[in-house]
């Protein structure tokens, strides 16, 4: 059987947030729509944060009500940083958040404005007083930070271990920099799935250093199956300088689709909002099949095209 690739699409919100003119509510609305209609059931549609701090979301319960309105068959996320987010979340019928924090202190100061200790008192709040809640830990600088570089994997396991301890069994490692490699992605899987073996583990590679495709590639070998990615290559953290965006949902659609895997999205669906995006949004889109040819008329894997047992068929010289 296929094995199904489970794809969010967090374009809405991550891909979103980094863009500095205001996007029209209805353009959301409209880009939203045309990512179900692909084939997309896994949508991060916007965040609970302070306009002040991420203008771009100031219109996230107008979002989360046409999402809610008009696509109940999809499951829609909403990234909350703190027990207020959450309870707004709540308040506006979200049942499933994607709580973030970030394995480097100096970047969840900057980026949530709590220290690690506040992070995790808010959490168990979250958890406590909003039961009905499903909790996605979102850890950011796994792979590595802008401010300090390397962050430290005992610390991020230790954030896994009170994640698990309350009941909260999914956990997606950012790359929120864009700097992990195949080889670092195997060694930080191997590390937590030898110290939590029944956590569902997903992956969110940005692409700054043109790696990300190769790292989901290695996590599937690790058997990861959940991935998170933004249509067009959009993204990047507000606080995060000189990261790229995400990897791209149809650069990924593609890889998969290629190798076998079924992602149960459409390319040509997704295509059609990098269009969009790069027609009413950013002309300059980073991922690759915004830019080439698909050939998606063509099969490069078939049997018939692997060797056969007669290789000295065809002779070389005289």
């Amino acid at each position: 059987m296929t094995k199904l690739i489970q794809i969010t699409e967090v374009g809405p919100r991550d891909g979103f947030q980094n863009i500095q003119d205001p996007i029209p509510t209805t353009l959301k609305m409209n880009i939203i729509d045309n990512l179900v209609a692909a084939g997309i059931k896994h949508l991060e549609i916007t965040s609970m944060v302070s306009p002040k701090a991420i203008p771009q979301m100031a219109d996230a319960r107008e979002v989360i009500k046409h999402v809610l309105h008009t696509h109940p068959q999809i499951t829609p996320y909403v990234l909350v940083p703190n027990v207020k987010g959450a309870q707004l979340a709540a308040d506006n019928h979200i049942t499933h958040v994607n709580y973030v924090i970030s394995v480097s202190p100096l970047h969840n100061q900057a980026n949530i404005n709590r220290t690690h200790q506040q992070s995790l008192d808010d959490l168990y709040s979250i958890r406590q007083n909003l039961p009905e809640l499903d909790i996605t830990l979102s850890l950011a600088t796994v792979f590595g930070c802008p401010f300090i570089g390397a962050t430290d994997v005992n610390v991020m396991l230790d954030i896994i271990k009170f994640a698990d301890e309350h009941g909260i069994g999914k956990i997606t490692l950012c790359d929120t920099i864009g700097v992990a490699t195949p080889l670092q992605t195997l060694r930080i899987l191997r590390v937590i799935q030898q110290a939590f073996p029944s956590i569902d583990v997903g992956l969110h590679m940005h692409n700054t250093h043109g790696m990300a495709l190769a790292s989901m590639a290695a996590g599937l070998q690790s058997g990861i199956t959940r991935f998170e990615t933004a249509v067009g290559g959009l993204g990047g953290c507000p606080f995060a300088p000189g990261a790229a965006g995400n990897a791209a949902t149809e650069d990924a659609v593609n890889m998969f689709n290629r190798m076998g895997f079924d992602s149960a999205i459409s390319l040509e669906g997704v295509l059609r909002v990098s269009a969009l995006i790069k027609e009413t949004i950013d002309p300059n889109l980073l991922s690759s099949l915004s830019r080439a040819r698909t050939y998606s008329e063509f099969n490069f894997d078939s049997a018939h095209a692997m060797p056969d047992n007669d290789h000295g068929s065809i002779k070389y010289g005289k």
